[in-house]
């Protein structure tokens, strides 16, 4: 018996032991996660950029200078009353952490823009999500009957994450394995199952967030991410034991079999998301190498759960994971076997005419990728939020009474060691004679003498491809060595140019890795090859999907979006490292099963059909329950969660539907024995009753032979693992 079979059965036999250990764990981890955990917060440091060597030039001549910002807009129908508004700043030059607190005003003096300075960073736990001194600091302009609306820098960190993602996710998931499994209890173990995985994934991510800077929405993405993966790798095993209690096993036996057999698929599986997920390190943000590591954090949980809870939890329900009609009948089967299946019918007709199937699939998936040539990615902005958030409706006042740029202007630095007092006024008045250019500051001067610092506003808002345009002009063009451009805009720019730079270090990191992975585990070159193209286009088709929604607005109304934005910059990177290894589960799921065919029978074109007709329902079910989590996070108000959510979803379904049932067994069947070419192999040789043989194969067989002479006698009904599979697809 394999490693792996050994587990399942142990764990079915002492499943009060497995639980009893697991809730011990689970008690520990949340020990150690309250006494040596950390608080989530965001890094957003960005070395190496221009507009982070502007910040800490600021940080190091002025004391007060390089922290947050937030702006306290207040408003009213007719002009507001000067002493509410001075009230207003007294208040909050009061408030903690705040250096400066100076005042703007409209034309028509019906709106005052409150600027505040912080003397410490957005990301200090002092003040990041903390809106309270804000409200409490505006509370006279509300009494006065002021609309008082709160934006800025710092405001942004506020967004909550409702928890509706979750809930809608677990309830659908529910209600699909009650139809697939026609037994409450089966439908039941999946979700219980991952959910205490993420319960002990949940506390590895707070004990990390002890030693590393976590963002606050990584455990809203591990979380997605895990509930997905967790209830797949559950619902896989459960599958295979409800099938082996059919052909007749104990619960025990059935437990040990399943996991034996699947739980291979799932340690396959979990392995290629682990290894997309470290590829986020490549990205150049540390809050990016902590989104990586708490998401593997959250899938470690989930897979242990898997192999180790799912037996448990099996053999104590017995034959209540069968559905119920089943259990009525004498036989433990009442399928009728005189028909194949539909996906078994749909594999034939696929691979009777693979060409037309293969281009009809890539027409589709490349039509759907084709707007993501057209992407265009910016962080996030007030102006992104949703209607009735007061980021949303700070930006909105901002921009209508004191211009667009206004939500977003650019800090000069210039370093009077290098250039003059002179030399500032005259690059001032050249930039202020800008038509792209709305507004500028008056100059200030470190205490030190060191710097000079103002602002200047561009006559578009952040978000617009303008204001971009107009900072690299700036800097290519404009400003002297000496003189640098930071603030919210240059730094968001720098993030979102860093990040596209870098998506493709992270890409071909991960393609590599995942194609050696799945070349050692399937024995085969072309497969993992082939497997890593239709992954790219799965994830290139969600990319055009998200392009076409939220970039043209397609659809855009039902997400809760007013109008169009571009897609966050956050999302390229994180999106493909995700996708390619959730894609990459379905490939192992399928790729087991046809290569476990194919050594059986050594028929390249009708193992396609059988391995698909064994997993297609599945796949089928497991992508369904998985869309539907996906689709539940993007009905969250926060704009980088909701696009993380429709992309997931989308690439999913696509990925188990037009790529799985169609692409995958079109182009199998037309490279026939050549999916399996491995160097050193033969394709033609052949046992006598057709199976290709190899060294590799041979070795598998010794194993085999090794493994059956070893099991004791209690265990002389089991077959090795690759016996149970054939058995199961026939």
């Amino acid at each position: 018996m394999s490693t792996l079979h050994h587990l399942g059965r142990a764990a079915a036999l002492h499943p009060w032991r497995v639980l009893g250990a697991w809730l011990v764990a689970l008690v520990a981890l949340g020990g150690l996660a309250a006494t040596a955990g950390g608080t989530l917060q965001d890094n957003w440091n960005v070395p190496g950029t221009p507009a982070q060597r502007g910040i800490d030039t600021l940080r190091e001549h002025f004391p007060d200078a390089g922290g947050s910002s937030a702006q306290v807009v207040l408003h009213d129908d007719g002009p507001l009353d000067e002493r509410v508004v001075n009230d207003v700043l007294d208040r909050l030059a009061a408030t903690e952490h705040v250096a400066t607190a100076t005042p703007r005003w409209s034309e028509d003096r019906d709106t005052a823009l409150l600027q505040v300075q912080y003397d410490v960073p957005t990301t200090d736990n002092d003040i990041v999500g903390d809106l309270a001194p804000l409200e409490a600091a505006g509370q006279p302009a509300e009494d006065a009957g002021y609309q008082v609306e709160l934006g800025g820098e710092l405001p942004s960190t506020a967004t909550e994450i409702e928890g509706r993602g979750e809930l809608i996710g677990i309830v659908v998931a529910l209600l699909l394995l009650v139809v697939a499994f026609g037994s409450v209890v089966a439908a039941g173990l999946p979700v219980a199952t991952a959910v205490g995985g993420l319960v002990a994934g949940s506390s590895g991510v707070i004990v990390l967030a002890g030693l590393v800077d976590v963002s606050p929405t990584a455990p809203t993405v591990a979380t997605m991410v895990g509930l997905g993966v967790g209830i797949d790798y559950a619902l896989l095993i459960v599958t295979r034991h409800v099938e082996r209690l059919r052909a007749g096993d104990t619960p025990v036996e059935a437990a040990g079999r399943a996991v034996g057999t699947a739980g291979r698929a799932v340690v396959g599986a979990g392995l290629t998301v682990l290894v997309s997920l470290m590829g986020l390190g490549l990205a150049g943000l540390p809050t990016f190498s902590a989104f990586g590591i708490a998401t593997a954090i959250s899938v470690l949980g989930v897979m242990a759960a898997a192999l180790t809870l799912v037996p448990a939890l099996c053999a104590l329900a017995g034959q209540r994971v069968a559905p119920r009609r089943e259990r009525r009948e004498e036989t433990g089967d009442t399928r009728d076997s005189s028909r194949e299946p539909l996906v078994a019918r749909w594999a034939v007709r696929v691979s009777r005419r693979p060409v037309a199937w293969a281009l009809l699939a890539l027409t589709v998936m490349t039509a759907l990728a084709a707007p993501a040539l057209g992407m265009r990615t910016w962080p996030q902005d007030g102006g992104s939020d949703p209607l009735g958030t007061t980021t949303r409706a700070a930006h909105d006042l901002v921009a209508d009474e004191f211009g667009p740029g206004a939500n977003g202007p650019i800090t000069l630095v210039a370093e009077l060691d290098r250039v003059t007092r002179a030399e500032v006024d005259t690059l001032r008045q050249r930039i202020d004679a800008r038509a792209d250019i709305a507004a500028s500051g008056p100059v200030s001067v470190s205490p030190d003498g060191a710097l000079a610092v103002w602002d200047v506003e561009p006559t578009t808002a952040p978000s617009d491809e303008a204001t971009m345009d107009t900072l690299t002009e700036l800097r290519a063009d404009v400003l002297p060595d000496g003189v640098d451009a930071t603030g919210y805009v240059p730094i968001l720019g720098d993030i979102s140019e860093m990040l596209a730079d870098r998506l493709w270090v992270v890409v071909g990191f991960v393609v590599a890795v995942s194609v050696v992975l799945l070349a050692l585990m399937f024995r085969s070159v072309v497969v993992p090859l082939k497997a890593a193209a239709m992954n790219l286009l799965s994830v290139a088709a969600a990319f055009g999907v998200l392009t076409l929604v939220f970039q043209h607005g397609w659809g855009l109304s039902l997400l809760g979006v007013d109008h169009a934005i571009p897609v966050s910059s956050w999302v390229p990177i994180l999106l493909f490292a995700v996708l390619f290894g959730l894609s990459m589960d379905y490939e192992v799921f399928l790729l087991s099963a046809v290569r476990d065919d194919w050594l059986d029978t050594g028929d390249a074109h009708r193992s396609v059909v059988r391995g698909l007709a064994s997993t297609g329902r599945l796949i089928s079910v497991a992508a369904a329950i998985m869309v539907a989590v996906f689709l539940g996070f993007a009905s969250e108000a926060a704009v980088v969660v909701k696009m993380l959510g429709l992309g997931l979803a989308v690439a999913v379904a696509l990925d188990a539907t037009v790529v799985r049932m169609v692409l995958v067994p079109a182009t199998m069947t037309l490279l026939g024995r050549w999916n399996w070419w491995w160097p050193g192999s033969s394709l033609s040789a052949g046992t006598p009753t057709g199976r290709p043989v190899d060294q590799a194969d041979q070795a598998d067989q010794a194993d085999q032979a090794d493994q059956a002479d070893q099991a004791d006698q209690a265990d002389q009904a089991d077959e090795t693992d690759h016996e149970m599979e054939k058995e199961e697809v026939r």
